[in-house]
């Protein structure tokens, strides 16, 4: 009743409420969502959507930060990673994950992986043991095999074709 009654006391219409869930007829603007969190904030509810949003956001950014460690991340194992920065439970992060985005926490660092490879290719300045020792793969072989299977190209084919097949990082 009481998210009810915020929803109400703002004229934002809904399908339903059941159990703190809101079924909305529409897409709210910015301003809406700030208000309707403050107002649940007042009442000791919180919107679960900010909440998960902030955690997938920080399970993309430590999966982005061990990237960039590259083989100095050997001994420490991707999700070992993301659980010494997001204090829950991987298992819990993982599921959470999965069902936001679509693909699993490894499936989206592999994509990272791949597309930070690529950029180097393009840029042309490291030789492939550089960049497979810079992007944490144990080996040039273990690369090339790992951007094959994602690309369907080998990274010297890809080299020669060039920037037309690289994806910026912000849009995977």
């Amino acid at each position: 009743m009481t998210v009810e009654s915020i929803f109400n006391d703002l004229n934002v219409s809904f399908r339903k409420v059941s159990l703190g869930e809101v079924e909305l007829d529409q897409k709210l603007t910015d301003a809406q969502i700030h208000e309707i969190e403050s107002r649940l904030n007042n009442v000791g509810f919180e919107l679960i959507e900010t909440r998960v949003n902030k955690v997938i956001e920080a399970i993309k950014q430590a999966a982005l930060e061990y990237l960039s460690l590259g083989m100095d991340n050997e001994n420490l194992k991707l999700s070992s990673f993301i659980t010494k920065k997001i204090p829950y439970d991987y298992s819990y992060l993982s599921d959470l994950f999965s069902s936001v985005e679509g693909k699993t926490i490894e499936q989206y660092f592999i994509q990272q992986r791949i597309e930070k490879v690529k950029e180097l290719l393009v840029y042309d300045q490291l030789s492939l043991t550089e960049i497979s020792y810079q992007t944490g793969f144990s080996s040039v072989h273990h690369l090339s095999s790992q951007f094959k299977k994602v690309t369907g190209l080998t990274p010297s084919h890809f080299k020669k074709i060039g920037a037309a097949k690289r994806k910026s990082l912000d849009s995977l």
